[in-house]
């Protein structure tokens, strides 16, 4: 019936009512998987943090923090782990934003479980993707690991919060990304008026373009900002 395992895999379900969560369990348990079962966004996150899981399947309707922001938060902190997503939102701009928060696959509610156990399966092959230590836009540093940042060779001190905004930014060097995504992900524990992005965005440019005379932290009109190696570029 199951995938044959010499070592069972844990994987943590994340799903907030009962009978669909004794479901998964009992059948990822029949297919030789461990299964821990969160029932709300901030117990998911808590054990996504400090136990080592082959995969996480993630409801988006949670109490506490949703699915959106436990998977941002995994993100944001270099935590790897390949998350499937489960839900019943299923309209396009519902996957788009799991994706774009870090799921590595998505299924729809109601779902064939046959289907579920493989791309849970083909999840668990790849493995959790490599995170680079390093990130550089230009001459612009950020050094993961240390969480520090240098233009060139002049370090530059940052809030835990600004590192978190050009982390992001720098992760998608050129791609707009908007204010919402970044409160999501920079720091999806609170919950923050995104006009305020602006305010700490402002400040950012302010430690990293203003003393260089450079422009690399773009605003992009009606959607968010982006990052750029400005130094041959003038658009």
């Amino acid at each position: 019936m199951g995938c044959a395992m010499l070592v069972p895999m844990r994987v943590l379900v994340v799903e907030d009512e009962p009978e669909l969560a004794v479901i998964l369990r009992r059948g990822l348990m029949a297919e030789g998987y461990t299964v821990d079962v969160a029932g709300d966004g901030r117990t998911a996150l808590d054990r996504a943090r400090f136990e080592d899981y082959a995969a996480i399947l993630l409801d988006l309707m949670l109490p506490g923090l949703n699915g959106y922001q436990v998977c941002a938060a995994l993100r944001r902190e270099r935590i790897r782990t390949p998350v499937l997503v489960l839900t019943a939102k299923d309209g396009d701009y519902d996957q788009i934003e799991a994706l774009d928060t870090g799921a590595d696959d998505y299924l729809s509610k109601p779902f064939s479980y046959p289907v579920l156990v493989a791309r849970l399966r083909a999840l668990v092959r790849r493995g959790p993707a490599a995170v680079p230590v390093r990130l550089a836009v230009g001459d612009l540093v950020l050094e993961r690991a240390a969480r520090t940042c240098h233009r060139g060779t002049v370090p530059i001190a940052l809030t835990p919060r600004e590192f978190a905004i050009l982390d992001l930014l720098a992760g998608r060097p050129g791609e707009p990304v908007t204010k919402t995504e970044i409160l999501r992900q920079a720091w999806p524990d609170e919950v923050e008026d995104p006009n305020l992005v602006e305010v700490r965005v402002g400040r950012l440019r302010r430690k990293i373009d203003v003393p260089f005379g450079r422009d690399s932290l773009r605003t992009v009109r009606g959607v968010g900002y982006r990052l750029i190696d400005d130094r041959a570029r003038r658009d």
